[in-house]
């Protein structure tokens, strides 16, 4: 069970970040890729990683609600940070137009430049993508060739984008979003729809904590350690065994990030 998603440079964490990790460890979680968000978070995550070798990596990038903050300087950060062997993945970024806390053309060109750098050093993309798919697709697209892999993480999307996304060629990370009988039921059903080779699950924590966890944990913080109720969940819904999936999709994080085997 590899969680590809986690915010380990969040403040919901400052107090405990070494506890996060052990207990992911005792829970049977087996690596986690730590998110960079913006260039300190992204130079966070990075030295947080060199913490834990060999279980920790993590990606550089700047998240579309920071892409006002783009600069040259930002760029020379996240390429310097590249070089670093616990970089495995460019992102997250990508187009947010839920919230557009950056406006709509610094987001993009954020992205644009962040593709760019990926195709130049031959880095996969963690990519997320928020109520903005057209415009999304189109920039993405004339780089697909140029990436090595690509993967849209934590997929809120529709059939219509599942589709899309799984036509070229990417990898879909599910958190669990699907675990939210409010609002997860869309995706939940679309879930037998990924290819098993092509599915990689996350846990987004500090954010997302599963709804339909029994019984409900003392704090809304979620964490590396609840992956397995999600792996768990996900087999049920997708009709698979959980132990099966979480080898599976252990496997495609390390093929994904270009990491070795257990």
């Amino acid at each position: 069970m590899f969680d590809i998603g986690v915010n380990l440079t969040s403040t919901q964490f400052a107090k405990d970040r070494k506890q996060i990790v052990t207990r992911a460890q005792q829970a049977g979680i087996t690596g986690i890729l730590i998110t960079g968000t913006n260039a300190l978070e992204s130079q966070q995550a990075q030295f947080l990683a060199t913490q834990h070798p060999g279980y920790c990596w993590s990606t550089a990038g700047v998240h579309p609600h920071h892409a006002s903050e783009w600069s040259q300087e930002t760029a020379g950060t996240l390429r310097r940070l590249a070089s670093q062997p616990q970089v495995v993945a460019i992102g997250e970024c990508g187009l947010d137009y839920n919230r557009n806390i950056s406006m709509p053309e610094q987001q993009e060109y954020a992205f644009n430049a962040q593709l760019e750098l990926a195709a130049e050093l031959s880095m996969p993309v963690f990519l997320h993508c928020r109520e903005a798919h057209d415009r999304f697709m189109a920039i993405l697209t004339p780089w697909l060739d140029k990436l090595p892999a690509v993967v849209v993480h934590c997929f809120t999307g529709t059939r219509k984008e599942l589709e899309d996304y799984l036509a070229q060629g990417m990898m879909v990370g599910i958190t669990g979003w699907v675990c939210d009988e409010r609002r997860g039921i869309e995706v939940r059903e679309l879930l037998p729809l990924i290819p098993a080779d092509r599915l990689l699950l996350e846990t987004d924590a500090p954010y997302l904590l599963p709804r339909d966890m029994r019984p409900r944990p003392p704090s809304r913080r979620n964490e590396p350690c609840y992956l397995p109720h999600i792996v768990h969940q996900v087999a049920a819904w997708r009709g698979e065994d959980s132990q099966t999936l979480a080898v599976q999709t252990d496997s495609n994080a390390r093929r994904l990030f270009g990491l070795s085997g257990l």
